[in-house]
């Protein structure tokens, strides 16, 4: 396996608004172990993706849900 490999973790969420983004991008700018992450607004399910060699799908839900936010794990 590729030593440079991350894991491309994708969820459904609630994050709707630009306020909504703009609340969860400074916690997750400032998490050093998520090399990148994204949120598809126009997606009905609001799709957030998150680019981490560490983080597993639990770790990132529990972050969002403490954010106050739904987030559940796509297939």
């Amino acid at each position: 396996m590729d030593a440079n490999f991350n894991n491309i973790l994708v969820f459904a969420t609630n994050i709707k608004s630009k306020a909504d983004k703009e609340f969860i991008s400074d916690i997750l700018n400032k998490n050093t172990v998520i090399q990148q992450w994204s949120i598809d607004q126009e997606d009905i399910d609001c799709v957030l993706r998150i680019v981490s060699g560490i983080l597993t799908a639990i770790d990132i839900i529990k972050i969002i849900n403490t954010l106050g936010f739904n987030c559940n794990e796509l297939e």
